[in-house]
């Protein structure tokens, strides 16, 4: 099955239990549909680089899925209808990478940065 990695971002009043509640909801959707939810990171409350829907701010989650294609179909069409979710970004990759996402990495490990 082909490999995705997808990044959503819902309100910021939202609780924090509510926000990953949500990352359990849409990993339900994908394995009810044939597919399943590989890893899943909560990367907390971000601030935007411009206002969506009058917020500032925003819950943002990052998933990796092993699912077919209209299991990711119907994953985006119900995140684009709840009222939760802002914005939704999915990619298809060739593997997944091992480890934390560049988001949840500390500084200090990332190789690929050089000296000043």
């Amino acid at each position: 099955m082909p490999l995705y990695e997808h990044v959503f971002i819902s309100r910021q009043d939202l609780s924090n239990a509510q926000a990953e509640g949500l990352i359990e909801h849409f990993g339900a959707v994908l394995s009810d549909n044939g597919g399943k939810l590989v890893d899943h990171e909560y990367w907390g409350v971000k601030t935007m680089a411009y206002k969506i829907n009058k917020n500032r701010k925003g819950h943002y989650a990052f998933l990796r899925s092993d699912a077919p294609a209209p299991a990711v179909q119907e994953m985006e069409r119900l995140m684009r209808l709840h009222d939760d979710v802002m914005r939704v970004l999915t990619i298809k990759v060739d593997e997944h990478a091992e480890g934390p996402s560049v988001q949840m990495q500390k500084r200090d490990e990332r190789e690929d940065r050089r000296r000043r």
